[in-house]
């Protein structure tokens, strides 16, 4: 079954070459998780140990395509922050959950952002060859298998939330349904067409409304969906949680755009300046590094005020973790 938690889990097996692939140069060991700011790596570890866990095939069908699982693994295990899963379980235990309840949500969404990554590096959007310090999924495997790797992995998000993730039977449809429209026709997928198609209408709002879709939706539906799983029925909680992440998502853009010019690729794990290649417009191109950090301090505020109102009064268990992942977000270098 999908999301089978076991034992150690073993190597994946080795993939005969596909004739069709790049040829993939030798594979470095995947970038340095832990950041040097302040970080809840508690959480980071459980989310790494939970996906490392996890395998996509089983049954009949498992030698016919351990070439697609080993390609799903190699770039979903492949390290990094793994902010979003660990917002969800920082945002259980801000309302009082063991945070290893939403481990299920959590890894869903990270699968997400995987599939997300794996098809922006595609020649046909971003056209990039690094990512987290290695060769992305279509230089390793070819762009055949990088597509249904994409493909497979956010198939599996919902196999594994709705298998795994305990929770009332109309609260997790409630979380399912929120994860589908945070990253489909209504939320990333749309922010990417705005994006590859130009379409945002200029001027400040038109960025960040580009940025809320393609980067924020899925940030903000790892606070969103743990809230609709525990039934937070605070309306005035609820609304703010809903602002700390609505404004999370759009301070990780910002701060992405400026270390897609001011960050090194051995520190990025990419190649930087993709964005100015592309012609894609950010908040540097609109506004310079200067300009840039100026709106990421704001952002930053409004995030930590919105936290602040989304966790005063009853019901609240501390927001160490939170704020510290809001830190990071505004402070990092990679």
């Amino acid at each position: 079954m999908s999301g089978r938690i076991g034992g150690p889990p073993a190597q994946p097996p080795t993939r005969a070459p596909n004739p069709g692939a790049h040829p993939a140069p030798a594979i470095p060991p995947a970038l340095p998780s832990h950041p040097a700011q302040a970080y809840p790596d508690h959480l980071r570890d459980a989310v790494e140990r939970y996906l490392e866990s996890l395998r996509f095939s089983s049954g009949g069908v498992r030698a016919e395509s351990a070439g697609l699982e080993e390609a799903m693994r190699y770039s979903l295990l492949a390290g990094g922050k793994r902010i979003r899963p660990v917002l969800a379980l920082a945002t259980a235990s801000a309302i009082g959950r063991d945070p290893e309840w939403v481990l299920p949500l959590g890894a869903a969404i990270e699968l997400i952002h995987t599939y997300s990554l794996i098809h922006d590096d595609l020649p046909a959007m971003d056209d990039d060859d690094l990512r987290r310090g290695r060769p992305t999924c279509h230089r390793a495997f070819g762009e055949d298998v990088a597509i249904l790797a994409g493909d497979g992995l956010y198939a599996e998000a919902f196999v594994l939330l709705l298998s795994s993730q305990e929770a009332p039977p109309e609260r997790l449809l409630d979380a399912a349904r929120k994860l589908a429209l945070a990253t489909g026709a209504e939320g990333m997928v749309a922010g990417q067409y705005v994006d590859v198609a130009g379409t945002a209408p200029p001027g400040p709002d038109g960025l960040r409304r580009l940025h809320e879709l393609k980067t924020g939706r899925l940030i903000a539906a790892s606070v969103e969906c743990v809230l609709l799983l525990a039934g937070l029925e605070d309306a005035e909680r609820m609304h703010s949680f809903e602002a700390f992440a609505r404004e999370l998502g759009v301070l990780f853009q910002i701060v992405d755009d400026i270390l897609d010019v001011t960050g090194s690729e051995e520190t990025l794990g990419k190649h930087q300046g993709s964005d100015e290649r592309l012609g894609r417009r950010t908040y540097v191109t609109e506004f310079g590094v200067e300009g840039a950090r100026e709106l990421a301090s704001r952002s930053h505020a409004r995030a930590r005020e919105a936290l602040t109102l989304a966790t005063a009064g009853e019901g609240s268990h501390g927001t160490a973790e939170l704020e510290q992942i809001t830190d990071f977000i505004a402070t990092r270098s990679f």
